[in-house]
C-alpha cells in the first residue's frame, strides 16, 4: 500500500501490524456495536451547504480553546494502551501532535506516564483520569499530574460500569489479569510487532507504575484489571465539585450526552464539556454524539466554557459538521490511533494531515475563510439544519 488516502487506509495497515486482541480492543465497541456504527452514519447524514461564488483563498483553521492556540479545532483524545500499538506510542503521538500545532490528551491507561510524555514532547499533555473509590489513589494522581506540569485534567464520567465489548470477550482480553497462552499465540502471529515490543521491554501502565499504593501489581494486563476494579461506580455532583476544589488547573468533563448532565458539569466548575459516548464502547443502543450535540449546545448557551465532541470523527468534513452543530472543537480517538499503529509517529502525522486537508477543502467549498466566520453563523453551513423544515428558509 502506498500513501494513505484516508483514515480507513491507516486502519487496514494497523490491522495488519497489531495482534488481533489489541486491534479489536481499539477497533471494537460495546455489544452489537450499533452505537459505534451510528456515530459514523449520523455524521454522514449531516449535509453541508456548498457556497462557492465568494472569495475564500486558503482558509485559516487556527482557533483558541481553553487558553491554547490550536492549528485547527482538533485535539488527540485519550486512547488506552496506545503504547502497545507501537513501542513508545504515547510519546510518538504527543510529538506528532506538537509538530502539527495540536494538543495531545494522555489516557489514564497509557503505557507512558505524564512526566515521560511531557519530557518526550517538550510540552505537558492533557491528562485523562477516572475517579476512584480510594481517595489515596486520586490524591496521588493529582500530585503526579501537577509535578509533570499538566495544566488540563479530563475526568471521564461514563465509566460507572465497564462496557461489555464482545470482541474483547472472544479474545480473552476482558476480565483477565495475566497473559494467556492463546494471547501469546496471537502475538506470535505478528513477529514485527513482537520484536518491537520485546526491544521496548516489559510494558506497564505509566500512571500506575508511578503510584505508591500497596498491592499495585506489575505488568500491563494485571495493572489494567487492578485499576479498573478501583473505579468509583457512583460519580455525583458533589464528587465533581470536590475534584474541582482539589485541582488548580483546567477541568474537562468527558462522557456527557444529556443536556442536564452538561449543565450540571458546568455548574460544578468544569472549564469544558466533551459530548462523548466513549466511541460506542460503553452503552450500546444510545444515540450518536453528533445527535446529542445540538441539545447540549443549547443547554450551555451563554456559558463561557468550551464544548468539545468525539465519536466517529474520521474526516475533515466531520469536523466541520461538528462545529456547525455547536462544538468548539473535536477530539480524535481511533483516527489518530490507527495512524500510530500503522506507522508510528509518521502515521499520526499522516492522519492529522488527512483531516487538515479535508477540512481545508470543506471550508473553502462552503465559502468559509476562517473559524470566526464559521462561529458567526454556524448553522448557515448546513443544508436543512435540524429544526428547519426541508425546503424552508436556511
Amino acid at each position: 500500500m502506498g500513501e494513505p488516502a484516508n483514515i480507513d487506509d491507516l486502519r487496514l495497515k494497523a490491522r495488519r501490524h497489531m495482534p488481533r486482541m489489541f486491534f479489536d480492543y481499539l477497533d471494537g465497541g460495546a455489544l452489537s456495536e450499533a452505537t459505534m456504527r451510528r456515530n459514523r452514519s449520523a455524521l454522514e447524514a449531516v449535509l453541508l451547504r456548498q457556497k462557492v461564488l465568494v472569495e475564500v483563498g486558503v482558509p485559516d483553521l487556527s482557533t483558541r480553546i481553553l487558553g491554547e492556540d490550536w492549528a485547527m479545532p482538533v485535539a488527540l483524545g485519550p486512547v488506552g494502551f496506545a503504547g502497545l500499538f507501537r513501542a513508545a506510542g504515547e510519546r510518538a503521538a504527543a510529538r506528532a501532535a506538537r509538530a502539527a500545532g495540536l494538543t495531545f490528551c494522555l489516557s489514564n491507561f497509557g503505557i507512558h506516564g505524564a512526566a515521560d510524555v511531557a519530557g518526550a514532547a517538550g510540552v505537558a499533555p492533557w491528562l485523562q483520569i477516572y475517579l476512584f473509590r480510594d481517595a489515596q489513589i486520586g490524591a496521588q494522581m493529582l500530585r503526579l499530574a501537577r509535578a509533570a506540569g499538566v495544566g488540563t485534567l479530563i475526568v471521564t464520567v461514563d465509566g460507572a460500569a465497564p462496557g461489555i465489548r464482545e470482541r474483547d470477550t472472544r479474545n480473552g482480553f476482558r476480565f483477565v489479569d495475566h497473559v494467556t497462552l492463546t494471547q501469546m499465540a496471537d502475538m506470535a502471529m505478528r513477529p514485527r510487532w513482537l520484536v518491537e515490543r520485546a526491544l521496548a521491554g516489559l510494558p506497564q501502565l505509566g500512571t500506575i507504575a508511578a503510584l505508591d499504593v500497596p498491592g499495585a501489581p506489575g505488568g500491563v494486563i494485571a495493572q489494567a484489571a487492578w485499576f479498573t476494579a478501583r473505579f468509583d461506580p457512583a460519580i455525583t455532583a458533589a464528587k465533581l465539585r470536590a475534584l474541582r476544589a482539589d485541582w488548580p488547573g483546567r477541568l474537562v468533563v468527558k462522557g456527557v450526552m444529556a443536556p442536564d448532565d452538561a449543565r450540571l458539569a458546568a455548574d460544578c466548575g468544569a472549564d469544558a464539556v466533551v459530548v462523548s459516548n466513549h466511541g460506542g464502547r460503553q452503552l450500546d443502543g444510545t444515540c450518536a454524539t453528533i445527535e446529542a450535540l445540538p441539545p447540549v449546545a443549547a443547554a450551555l448557551a451563554g456559558w463561557d466554557g468550551a464544548l468539545l465532541v468525539d465519536g466517529g470523527i474520521r474526516r475533515g468534513t466531520d469536523v466541520l459538521r461538528a462545529l456547525a452543530l455547536g462544538a468548539d472543537g473535536v477530539l480524535l480517538g481511533r483516527a489518530w490511533a490507527y495512524g500510530l499503529a500503522a506507522a508510528g509517529a509518521r502515521g499520526v502525522t499522516q492522519a492529522l494531515a488527512l483531516i487538515r486537508d479535508e477540512l481545508l477543502v470543506a471550508m473553502a467549498l462552503c465559502g468559509l475563510r476562517d473559524m470566526a466566520q464559521l462561529r458567526a453563523d454556524p448553522r448557515a453551513v448546513l443544508l436543512h439544519p435540524p429544526g428547519r423544515e426541508e425546503g424552508g428558509p436556511a
